[in-house]
């Protein structure tokens, strides 16, 4: 059959969910056996979120090809298990970056270049772009922020064109708004999302599905009220009320008959029940831990909630596995110093080390590597932790007090942490870290080997910073072991102390290639480790 479209827009005000409800009706389509992937076109201008402040846009999320992408796509490949690509997000900044450099190379021959149809086509053409390769079923597309900005004008007339464009039973448009709940009134108020479809409505883009956004249940006659102003059916309004988890959504959405509306409404012939057997397997053991342990997450971005997502929900789908809530606390490493670090970590039965760039909090993590190393605290330590752990080794077991990373000390006498020899030329800082998924051989043995079940693993990078292999003999020596390399480059991706419970440092990232069905095999084992200390202790 042709590829059928899914677009979904937002309107009222942003954060609604627009990624979870995206992630949610396609992990029930795929569930009904379709084959279906989800992107996101994103209306800032930046070509993708590589350079942004992680205050301004949370986790800039990492694909296997190497993408660097909204966190969306986190929550995408986490209920669908399957990997997103450079393709799947698209920016404002990437459309007019090939819209202007094909006018330079004089491919529109003379014509005045504008937004209709230059960019508008251009997006039309990153739309289809998924649906050509025939891997696909069903493209969901997700337009970032909400209907009337200006900057999600050219997005929303390319939904318009195309719905005038593509089959009639090929296009299906998804509406998210939000009901707010006035409690002086003591009621749901409809009228924001009559205003935000009529203003979708005046784009030429009819919905087919209005999803509401509510903190309370949506009666009948509000249903009604909404589809008769809206000019939709009664039973194409359909609430989203506030779930518990995000992984309960795609059970509300069922329920509501979301992906029932969406198959016939595309008309697709013979298709399942969706067969969420292990989706309800998760969500039970969620729903019912056993045992509660306290992990510390040090980072420096830890105001925001969304900075650390896909390490968040790491540890969710851990803690499901091993049966157990975790207790997730976030501590800003500018806040800690060896004067503190015993009461700030007293509680910690696992210490997470997170990744990031700079100097800013730097020695907060060395101190909470230590107190880790020297209280046998199950640790992991991720990128720049991975870094941070190395420095505080050389520091204070080899007697180093000068090791560091070059990053912030390019003049160290012992520069530990160095940076990558492919990465001493480069003046370009967006998308040209060391980025995506590389090999990488463990060591039989180790304790990584042992989480895994497995010697040759691949993981994703994003770096320009590494070991600094010179100085590896004298950490073998002192019982910091390199138990991953790069099987091409050499470069040391795992560090471990078999002298120690549970320690570990990846240069990269397993956070992004954790999901509820398969939970990794670090996190795992962190918190099985966090379980057992708090067992012992």
């Amino acid at each position: 059959m042709n590829p059928k479209y899914i677009f979904i827009t937002g309107g009222v005000a942003s954060s609604l969910g627009k990624g979870i409800i995206a992630s949610s009706l396609a992990k029930l389509l795929q569930a009904r056996g379709l084959r279906v992937t989800i992107q996101k076109f994103d209306p800032y201008i930046n070509i993708d979120p590589g350079t942004l402040n992680p205050y301004e846009h949370g986790e800039c999320y990492v694909t296997e090809d190497g993408a660097e992408t909204d966190l969306d796509l986190g929550h995408y490949e986490r209920f669908l298990g399957v990997h997103m690509s450079k393709a799947n997000n698209v920016t404002t900044g990437k459309i007019y970056n090939t819209v202007i450099t094909k006018e330079r190379e004089g491919a529109y021959l003379g014509k005045t270049v504008q937004i209709v149809p230059h960019i508008t086509d251009e997006i039309k053409r990153r739309m289809l772009l998924l649906g050509k390769t025939g891997d696909y079923d069903i493209i969901l597309t997700e337009i970032g922020g909400t209907v009337g900005d200006m900057e999600s004008q050219p997005f929303v007339e390319a939904v318009r064109q195309l719905q005038w464009e593509l089959p009639e039973e090929d296009c299906m448009s998804v509406h998210l708004t939000l009901i707010p709940y006035l409690s002086a009134a003591k009621e749901l108020k409809t009228k924001p999302t009559q205003h935000s479809v009529q203003m979708l409505q005046q784009s030429g883009v009819k919905p087919d599905v209005i999803v509401c956004r509510t903190e309370h249940p949506l009666n009948q006659e509000l249903r009604r009220k909404i589809a008769l102003f809206c000019n939709v059916k009664p039973g194409h309004v359909i609430q989203s009320i506030d779930a518990w988890s995000i992984y309960q959504v795609p059970l509300n959405m069922h329920e509501e008959h979301l992906d029932e509306l969406a198959v016939r409404k595309l008309q697709i012939e013979n298709f399942n029940e969706p067969n969420l057997t292990r989706w309800k397997q998760f969500l039970t053991r969620l729903q019912n831990p056993a045992h509660t342990v306290n992990i510390t997450l040090v980072g420096k971005y830890v105001e925001l909630q969304d900075a650390y997502k896909s390490i968040q929900e790491a540890f969710v789908h851990a803690g499901a596995a091993n049966k157990c809530k975790v207790n997730l606390k976030t501590v800003q490493s500018e806040n800690v110093n060896a004067e503190n670090v015993d009461e700030i970590l007293k509680d910690a039965e696992g210490i997470l080390v997170a990744p990031g760039f700079g100097e800013r909090g730097l020695e907060g993590k060395v101190c909470a590597v230590k107190y880790a190393r020297e209280k046998g605290i199950p640790f992991l330590g991720i990128c720049l932790g991975m870094q941070m752990c190395v420095v505080e080794f050389a520091r204070n077991v080899l007697g180093w007090p000068d090791a560091a990373s070059m990053e912030v000390n390019p003049d160290s006498g012992h520069p530990v942490i160095c940076l990558m020899e492919e990465q001493k030329k480069t003046k370009i800082k967006g998308g040209t870290m060391r980025l995506g998924a590389y090999d990488c051989r463990l060591e039989a043995g180790s304790l990584a080997a042992k989480l895994y079940g497995k010697t040759d693993i691949r993981e994703r990078h994003r770096h320009r910073f590494e070991f600094n292999s010179q100085y590896l003999e004298d950490f073998q020596k002192a019982g910091m072991i390199a138990t991953g390399r790069n099987p091409e480059s050499g470069l040391v991706e795992v560090v471990e102390l078999p002298s120690h419970p549970f320690f570990i440092g990846t240069q990269f990232h397993p956070e992004y290639k954790s999901t509820p069905e398969h939970p990794h095999p670090l996190f795992d084992g962190l918190v099985a480790a966090a379980l057992k200390y708090q067992e012992n202790n």
